[in-house]
């Protein structure tokens, strides 16, 4: 095999895996978990297992044997993708090439990581060699909704504290070492219905909620700016009320996503929209409000000292001929769960793509940067473990 051959296979195994439907919600990852598995088992010597997550969805690892459980060094990529969605140009499971970019529902979110990761792992097994310590490539499920997979490889011993961690999320050719924090909620208000003509008679859910928007954005507004990461965000994805307009409206719902950055909590998150809450219901009388907290995470920061930053940088420098710049990732991803869940300090993102094009129709990944990913993931390993 040609060194040219050889480079391209992450990018044909990025293309067979995205013809593998594995939408979250939608199909899911069983075909994806069957195929992953099995190429392992075929392509290298690794211990290859499928560990149940949830019925009919495993997470997929394999292990090389080092000589030391000290540590270990860990590649995690999702196998699920969000739904394909409408408006594309190209049907998004051919995962077709048009001018050196592969287009296709999780072309960069992130079955390119994934096959680079893949890539890399073989590249070590088929050294034959010795290792410091355990080498490991974990592909989990439901990273794209509540990250069950990752939660179940920590319980699983896979990963701990001593864990040197690497996902290859899509990182616009950047190394991401933090990653803010997140509070999601559910937010009720609940009235009183009268006809529209006479609404003093009513108590209007929908106003209250109006109401209670508002507010949160003010308070957010006055939190701390990170020198890094910017600010706390806020996005309330759906809002649902009323029966028609002729109608006071007696219930209205609305999701809320906050995304964090220290030293805000996540129970600092919770007090501010409880607080909003309050002031936005003194201003509709009558309306009551519940206020359900679905999902939290802490923020994770950046570690300077960090032993796999240090190595990181030097394989992508050795692969790219330069220094690749550091900064934070704007989403959460498997390692910021494994970070929050086990204190390790040794925890962060770099794959080929954007997250601009993640979720997007016609969705696509530079094959060179897959190509680029898998050298630097190879690289990285060979440092550390051989």
């Amino acid at each position: 095999m040609t060194a040219d051959s050889e480079a391209m296979e992450a990018v044909r195994l990025t293309q067979q895996m995205v013809r593998i439907e594995s939408s979250n919600p939608g199909t899911y990852e069983e075909a994806m978990a069957v195929f992953v598995s099995e190429w392992l088992s075929r392509n290298t010597a690794a211990e290859v297992r499928r560990e149940p997550v949830h019925p009919g969805r495993d997470n997929v690892t394999a292990v090389l044997r080092g000589e030391s459980q000290a540590h270990n060094l860990t590649y995690i990529c999702h196998m699920d993708t969000m739904p394909a969605g409408e408006g594309w140009d190209t049907p998004p499971f051919a995962a077709e090439i048009i001018d050196g970019k592969l287009y296709g529902r999780g072309a960069c979110d992130m079955k390119a990581g994934l096959a680079a990761a893949m890539i890399a792992f073989r590249n070590l097994s088929r050294l034959g060699r010795p290792l410091r310590y355990d080498f490991q490539l974990i592909a989990t499920v439901n990273e794209e909704d509540a990250m069950t997979g990752a939660e179940q490889a920590v319980r699983d011993g896979y990963v701990n504290a001593d864990s040197y961690v690497l996902d290859a999320e899509p990182t616009d050719s950047r190394i991401q070492v933090a990653h803010k924090g997140k509070t999601w909620f559910e937010l009720t208000t609940r009235g009183k219905t009268c006809h529209a003509s006479m609404p003093q008679k009513g108590c209007d859910a929908i106003a209250a909620m109006a109401e209670i928007i508002t507010r949160v954005r003010q308070k957010l507004a006055d939190l701390p700016v990170h020198p890094e990461m910017g600010p706390c965000t806020a996005t309330f994805g759906t809002i649902q009320g009323g029966w028609n307009p002729y109608i006071v409206p007696d219930a209205c719902k609305a999701t809320l996503d906050m995304r964090l950055v220290p030293p805000v909590s996540n129970a600092q998150s919770v007090a501010l929209v409880q607080e909003a809450a309050a002031e936005g219901l003194a201003a509709v009388p009558g309306v009551t409000c519940d206020c359900v907290v679905t999902a939290q995470r802490p923020a994770i920061e950046k570690d300077g000292g960090s032993f796999l930053l240090k190595k990181l940088r030097k394989a992508a420098a050795e692969v790219t001929g330069g220094e690749l710049p550091v900064d934070f990732f704007p989403g959460y991803t498997d390692t910021a769960v494994i970070a929050a869940m086990t204190g390790c300090r040794n925890c962060m993102s770099f794959g080929p793509g954007s997250l601009e094009q993640a979720h997007r129709p016609n969705e696509f990944v530079p094959c060179g940067e897959i190509v680029r990913s898998a050298a630097v993931m190879t690289r990285l390993a060979e440092d550390i473990l051989l």
